[in-house]
């Protein structure tokens, strides 16, 4: 079983910038792909990005390429998200989440983890 937890959440201006943070424990990270989910009040959970077990590939949601950046450090159990461009409707509770299955070819499902979350408000 694995335990996420997230960090660098916080209040910004629209324009600015955050970076997130999730550290992981409890089985092999290296193994796993992971990515980051945020939900809205009222809203349901979307994914954001994503970034497989080797950091080869990533994946973004239309509303977040080009300002996002995932990445991962195997070394250190650790997955970042930068984000950039802030913007109003960035605002949400995100969420770190990890892959079920080892390896898996797929890297925008088979979600199984999910951290607490880190809360993110952009002012406009």
């Amino acid at each position: 079983q694995v335990q996420l937890v997230e960090s660098g959440g916080g209040l910004v201006q629209a324009g600015g910038s955050l970076r997130l943070s999730c550290a992981a424990s409890g089985r092999t990270f290296s193994r796993y792909g992971m990515g980051w989910f945020r939900q809205a009040p009222g809203r349901e959970r979307d994914l954001v990005a994503t970034i497989s077990w080797n950091g080869a590939k990533t994946w973004y949601s239309n509303s977040v390429k080009g300002r996002f950046t995932i990445s991962r450090d195997n070394a250190k159990n650790a997955m970042s998200l930068q984000m950039n461009s802030l913007k109003f409707e960035d605002t949400a509770l995100y969420s770190c989440a990890a892959q079920k299955t080892p390896y898996y070819n797929d890297i925008i499902s088979n979600f199984g983890s999910w951290g607490q979350g880190t809360q993110v408000t952009v002012s406009s």
